[in-house]
């Protein structure tokens, strides 16, 4: 048997694998981030023999799939300047492996059919997870899947929040959220008004477990940002301004209606006045704390940074023999954009920021696909302002898939459309 038949044939048989392997990874990342980090692994291993190298390079040489590589050798070479241990620089690496896998996902559902079915598992597994919040904020204390006493594979740790937190569920919702919204819109211009009309009430049940149950202030801000982008994506002028009408109405029956949403809101404002005042430790403090002093990180290297790895470093020592807010030290600066600049300088947070909008650009069209990626892509920058999202295991992960998976899901409509040109013009040439 020749090497291009037995070729042929692993990829025959394995890429089905792949897809399916994609698809468990996405039903995965709302429930355990262990369960998605091996099953990411075990689909690596089945994907890689199916690629075509002439598709990867082709990716590659694109800014699309070229800047998320070029970031994470530029996060290599920094650990030749980092002062600090080796296992330090390595860990300081981790967080930008994961940007080599955009270009293979790229490839990947460039070339299958199963894309939709990665993301439609997100939605599902994201729906399921609502469910059982819900059922958790119904009945408090409630325990289930217990393997023995003393023991549950799922508790209630946080209400409303069986795994992870608050943070990054209502983060996960609000992708479902916006992308239900679209879904319903262009079903009911479809006349399938049943149909959407129970798209629509999905999305609000994701909106109100945010509002009543498990929120994230960092969720509100990109909802917001979110309603703003998809008026101008799906509606005119005048649309826009009814929309937003409501948008603010929606705004104000939630802020009367939920306690808990006054609440947190308040607290922050409460919490920066604190930190202010007597540099009290808290979230909202200790995150502006952080911004202050990554800038004067970033100042004093301001071209290649200080080298992958050396965050926590430089936060112990200018947290020394200080108090409050200005003794925490910490890993994460929560600004994506700081946490790339400390390390490799403003070279790396220009390379940062030129990868986000040229994945903004690559679903610049029209269609679910590329909505879904635009409001990735939109989510994770906004939401990046405020964290280090691309960094943390589940919105980066989430990043990953959904602009990989969209990404290829473009592509493949756009080859598509192409053969189909090509095929249609080829008769009128021959008359």
């Amino acid at each position: 048997m020749s090497l291009a038949i037995a070729r042929g044939f692993d990829r025959m048989r394995l890429a089905p694998a792949a897809d399916r392997l994609a698809i468990g990874v996405a039903v995965s990342m709302p429930w355990s981030t262990s369960a998605s980090a091996i099953l990411t692994a075990i689909w690596l291993v089945v994907l890689i023999p199916t690629l075509d190298l002439a598709a990867l390079r082709r990716e590659i040489t694109t800014p699309a799939g070229g800047l998320p590589v070029a970031l994470f050798g530029l996060g290599a070479l920094g650990m030749l300047w980092a002062d600090v241990s080796f296992a330090e620089r390595v860990a300081g690496l981790n967080p930008f492996f994961k940007l080599l896998v955009i270009p293979l996902l790229f490839v990947q559902f460039r070339r299958s059919e199963r894309g939709l079915w990665v993301l439609a598992g997100y939605l599902f597994s994201c729906t399921t997870l609502l469910a059982l919040s819900s059922i958790f904020a119904l009945r408090p204390g409630l325990t289930i899947f217990e393997l023995h006493p003393g023991r549950t594979f799922i508790s209630l740790r946080i209400f409303g929040v069986p795994v992870k937190n608050a943070a990054t569920q209502s983060g996960e919702f609000v992708t479902c959220i916006f992308a239900l919204l679209f879904i319903a819109f262009d079903l009911f211009r479809m006349g399938l008004r049943l149909v959407a009309f129970a798209s629509l009430t999905l999305a609000v049940g994701f909106f109100a477990n945010i509002i009543y149950v498990a929120m994230g202030r960092t969720a509100l801000v990109v909802t917001v940002a979110l309603f703003v982008l998809f008026g101008f994506k799906k509606f005119s002028m005048k649309g826009v301004t009814g929309l937003f009408i409501m948008g603010a109405l929606l705004a104000a029956a939630a802020w009367n209606s939920s306690p808990y949403l006054r609440d947190r809101t308040t607290a922050a404002w409460q919490e920066v006045h604190l930190y202010r005042t007597e540099n009290k430790q808290n979230s909202s403090g200790e995150r502006l704390e952080f911004w202050k002093k990554s800038l004067g990180f970033i100042a004093d290297a301001p071209v290649l940074g200080h080298g992958t790895g050396s965050i926590h470093d430089l936060f112990i020592r200018s947290a020394s023999d200080q108090t409050g807010a200005s003794a925490t030290a910490t890993t994460n600066p929560h600004n994506q954009t700081f946490a790339v600049a400390i390390q490799t300088g403003l070279l790396g947070a220009a390379m940062l920021w030129a990868m986000w909008i040229a994945h903004m650009f690559l679903f610049r069209g029209d269609g679910l696909a590329a909505w879904i990626g635009l409001l990735v892509v939109t989510q994770n920058v906004v939401g990046s302002l405020l964290n280090s999202h691309l960094f943390d295991a589940a919105q980066g992960w989430v990043y990953v898939f959904g602009v990989g998976v969209a990404g290829g899901l473009v592509a493949r409509m756009r080859d598509n459309e192409l053969v189909t040109h090509v095929a249609s013009a080829a008769p009128m040439q021959d008359r």
